[in-house]
């Protein structure tokens, strides 16, 4: 048996682990994935490596008693066993007073998400593009070390109400740091694409040579506010803090950023610059999306900031019931609106300030306020009267991204980005920001 299975394929499996069911409830998923990688470091290639994945994982449920099971085998006598062992712990669990059943059968729009480039991606193609990579660095005399690594998979599901739903993707993501000789200098890349046709390492290679090269002889400056251009790299760790915390859960029981004081929610009210709108669509085809939930719940488009207020909240279907509102899953995805201003343009426009290439290890302080705290790294530059001067020495910034896009000068075009933090591929435009605080120095290069 294929580990990546067709869509009738991966139907008849379900509907034979459904056979097996003599629970009230029963709910099954399946996904199947092969992914490859090469890295390399020091201008060699040291690792080359192919994966393959596969589960089953049955949930039976008996009134409000649900018991969960996982296998990695699929013959007969498997299939049948891992049924039985759910019904079995099922049969031992204590009621969940939070299980609201399973879902009859949905509608779904459709999202292409596998492209057939990325799904036959070889060793030899993955070795191609590092190799562009690697001329690219060594003509300069610096020293690279990079990760390309490919998915092709597919998630289903099928319930004993007749649900189902079957989704296949592929991704490429290809990250890179570039580093003088002596190591004071240091540039960083990172692209994500769902076709790997767009994946261009050379041209993602100079990207980071230039920064590498820009970026020796670094001065220290003062920590303070400033003026602040993060591109798109860097503005995705602080946004992806606040796409995981639109859940109504955590802000009626006033432990988010969403919460009030005595159980409310800034649920309609403005709490960003009007210019900001962050929204989901499975079907966008920059970043595509399976149009389900993990419980079979349709994705469709939705605004979860619109002009800088809060339209939407994220509802399980216990707590919507909980609240009389109707469910909203989670997204599959992220994107945030931008506006026309280009890179260039934005540096022109600074009198003083600092163009941010990467922020990395970033933690929270408040998860109530979203302040985070994280470090500058791989090309931090000051910008005065409109031009880049010299590199600057890296900061740790102490910042919330709900205050931030407050002080939100200027948008450009989303870019397809990958979060160095959760590896999550998102569109995100670079932005021009006011009075952003970095609070100490940092000797890292």
């Amino acid at each position: 048996m294929p580990v990546i299975l067709s869509e009738a394929e991966a139907k008849a499996l379900l509907q034979k682990v459904l056979s097996y069911s003599k629970a009230d409830e029963c709910e099954v998923n399946l996904s199947g994935d092969e992914t490859g990688n090469i890295r390399y470091a020091r201008n060699e290639v040291s690792t080359s490596g192919a994966k393959i994945n596969q589960n089953l994982v049955v949930q039976s449920a008996f009134g409000k008693k649900v018991g969960t099971a996982t296998i990695d085998e699929f013959d007969d006598a498997s299939l049948e066993k891992v049924v039985r062992r759910a019904e079995e712990l099922a049969q031992l669990a204590p009621e969940n007073p939070e299980y609201v059943g399973v879902l009859g059968p949905q509608q779904y729009i459709k999202s292409k998400g596998f492209f057939d480039s990325t799904a036959k991606i070889t060793p030899a193609v993955r070795a191609e593009q590092v190799a562009k990579s690697l001329q690219v660095s060594a003509n300069q005399k610096l020293s690279a070390a990079g990760f390309l690594e490919d998915y092709r998979g597919y998630s289903a599901m099928m319930n004993s109400k007749g649900l189902f739903a079957y989704f296949p993707s592929t991704n490429v993501n290809f990250s890179l740091t570039v580093r003088t000789e002596d190591g004071t200098g240091s540039g960083y890349v990172i692209r994500g694409y769902s076709d790997v046709s767009k994946l261009d390492a050379a041209a993602a290679t100079r990207i980071a040579v230039q920064k590498c090269l820009g970026s020796v002889g670094a001065k220290a400056l003062e920590p303070g506010k400033y003026t602040v251009i993060l591109e798109p790299t860097a503005a995705a760790v602080l946004l992806e803090n606040i796409f995981f915390g639109m859940d109504a859960r955590s802000a009626d029981e006033g432990r988010s950023f969403l919460s009030k004081p005595g159980g409310k929610t800034k649920l309609g009210e403005k709490i960003m610059d009007e210019r900001v709108t962050i929204y989901s669509d499975p079907a966008n085809p920059e970043l595509p999306a399976a149009p389900w939930s993990g419980d079979g719940r349709p994705q469709e488009r939705i605004n979860w900031i619109e002009k800088g207020v809060v339209k939407n909240m994220a509802y399980s279907r216990f707590w919507a019931q909980k609240k009389g509102v109707k469910a909203v899953p989670f997204p599959n995805n992220a994107i945030m609106a931008g506006g026309t201003a280009s890179l260039e343009d934005m540096i022109k426009g600074t009198q003083r300030g600092i163009l941010v290439t990467k922020l990395w290890y970033i933690r929270s302080v408040d998860p109530q306020t979203l302040l985070l705290t994280g470090l500058t790294r791989d090309g931090t530059f000051y910008i005065e009267n409109g031009k880049i001067k010299h590199p600057v020495k890296n900061f740790r910034f102490n910042e919330s991204p709900i205050i931030m896009l407050n002080n939100l000068e200027a948008l450009g075009k989303p870019e397809r980005v990958v979060s160095t933090e959760s590896n999550s591929n998102y569109l995100i435009p670079p932005m021009k920001i006011r009075e952003f605080t970095f609070s100490s120095l940092s000797d890292a290069v």
